[in-house]
């Protein structure tokens, strides 16, 4: 796309959220393709992002916009140092630091979830073309307790999302094994399935999709617990109690999504994968499309929710900074195969593998301290 917006050779290129929702190692070289367009051609750019850690690598001047009004402008340096506006010293404080979050007692709590040599392979030709195997994921072994989130990080094409879907039986592993609590679940039918479902629900990336845009908010939290058998009067009460617990009016029940934010929409679609108190949440690069202080307020949410409920949370996304923030252990993936796994705290701080390495130091902003407002290497 960069490519083709050069070809009349422009003085200025407007890039609109070029690299939101790329993994790491993408964005970075993405970053680099625009600096040797202006070394090069001598073009300007204006960059429009809502990630402070971008802001950071690629910017020379800084405007900070809120409601369509600009709240404060000048230099990246003095931005990022002395904020004058409060909304831009929020916004930086929003930022998830790559330094993990203390680590908790390790968990006594029953395995809820457990893969073991979970591989996915699809098969790809035609009757003309020689058909060729692609392995998705290879060998996958997962172990996630009550109460914790286990993260699962890498680039785009890792093989992420394809476990996550294994996992919840959106998709049918090729090998090996899912066991939902003391239950094997990736060899069942979809009938034999239909029993266990309730107990394990995903979030999806993107909230707008997320939800029918004909059906009200309490209709698609209630809807679940419906098809279980539940009364639809208690299924709709259930429904005002989960929304009150993502902290969103009970009234809302009756509105629809076009009249939500995407962070308000997200949290109905944490509201309606409760509606069948799962004992595993998957949340699939659920805050990858938000920006920094909405996702800040919905990793708090997923926090509180563990805290009060006691969810285990399996938690895919390409972002660090939110791993090293939300997660108790991290799985690291490549090529469809999981290269490092461990305590966050140890894998975010002592990454024993290159491919981890090269994630860590492919951070956007990583030598700034957003939330003190300073340079890393200035903190005492």
């Amino acid at each position: 796309m960069i490519a083709m917006a050069l070809i009349l050779e422009p003085k200025l290129l407007i890039a609109d959220e070029p690299t939101t929702a790329l993994d790491v190692t993408t964005q970075k070289q993405i970053l680099a393709l625009i600096r040797e367009l202006q070394r090069d051609h001598g073009t300007a750019v204006l960059f429009i992002t809502h990630d402070m850690g971008v802001v950071a690598e690629i910017a020379d001047r800084v405007a900070v916009m809120r409601q369509g009004k600009l709240v404060e402008t000048g230099p990246l340096e003095r931005i990022l140092r002395t904020p004058a506006a409060e909304y831009t010293r929020n916004l930086l404080s929003s930022v998830p630091s790559l330094v993990p979050r203390a680590p908790r007692e390790e968990s006594r709590e029953p395995v809820v979830l457990e893969t073991n040599a979970l591989t996915k392979i699809y098969r790809e030709g035609s009757m003309f073309a020689k058909r060729r195997e692609v392995a998705a994921a290879q060998g996958v072994t997962l172990k996630l307790r009550k109460g914790r989130t286990l993260g699962i990080v890498g680039e785009s094409g890792s093989g992420k999302s394809t476990v996550a879907r294994c996992i919840v039986r959106l998709i049918d592993p090729t090998s090996g094994s899912v066991h939902l609590g003391n239950r094997e679940i990736s060899d069942l039918s979809r009938n034999l399935l239909q029993p266990h479902r309730k107990k394990i629900q995903i979030v999806f990336q993107d909230p707008y999709r997320s939800l029918n845009p004909r059906v009200t908010i309490g209709e698609s939290i209630a809807e679940g617990p419906i098809n279980y058998g539940t009364p639809r009067r208690a299924a709709l009460a259930r429904a005002r109690e989960l929304l009150e617990l993502v902290d969103l009016p009970p009234d809302s029940i009756s509105r629809y999504p076009h009249q939500f934010s995407g962070g308000q929409r997200q949290r109905i679609a944490i509201a309606r994968a409760l509606a069948l108190d799962p004992d595993v949440m998957v949340a699939d690069e659920a805050v990858s499309a938000l920006d920094v202080s909405v996702q800040a307020q919905v990793l708090r949410l997923f926090e509180q929710i563990q805290a009060r409920l006691g969810i285990a949370i399996l938690f895919i996304t390409h972002d660090l900074r939110v791993a090293a923030q939300i997660c108790d252990d991290v799985a690291v993936m490549q090529h469809g195969r999981v290269v490092e796994q461990g305590p966050a705290a140890e894998v975010l701080t002592k990454p024993q593998q290159a491919y981890t390495r090269a994630l860590l130091d492919a951070a956007p902003g990583r030598g700034w301290d957003f939330a003190n407002f300073r340079p890393v290497a200035e903190a005492g």
